[in-house]
């Protein structure tokens, strides 16, 4: 037998600037464009968790997807949906909140959960056209 994977798809809304306070304002806006907006701008993300494995031969389950909603839920949706990552999210306090980062981020808090014969992926649309997978 071979593995087979699961995709979960849900939505979160998040606002965010791009900003590295290392860097004077000028090489900020140089680098980051309008994504480093002192007051912040926002996105609406997509994001498919893909988790993978060996079928259960008893419950011909991967895993419970309700499950897998529940993690989705309680470690992205309710912490990043409708917030500020910059000031609302402890990981973003010092850590920039590209596109990236938000997925590297999705997929720790995700990968904590789950069970370590499953293997994880993470797909993030920031935008239609800007998506990142994590891992590659």
């Amino acid at each position: 037998m071979k593995p087979i994977t699961v995709i979960r798809k849900e939505h979160f809304n998040a606002a965010h600037r791009l900003h590295n306070p290392k860097w004077d304002d000028k090489t900020n806006k140089e680098v980051f464009g309008k994504c480093n907006n002192p007051n912040f701008h926002g996105h609406n993300y997509d994001l498919e968790v893909m988790v993978s494995g060996m079928l259960n031969q008893e419950t011909g389950y991967l895993m419970d997807m309700k499950i897998l909603s529940s993690i989705i839920k309680n470690q992205v949706i309710n912490y990043m949906d409708h917030k500020n990552l910059n000031l609302d999210v402890d990981e973003f306090k010092t850590l920039n909140p590209t596109a990236e980062n938000i997925a590297i981020v999705i997929f720790e808090r995700i990968k904590a959960q789950l069970p370590n014969n499953l293997d994880l992926k993470i797909r993030l649309y920031e935008t239609q056209r800007n998506i990142v997978e994590y891992p590659a």
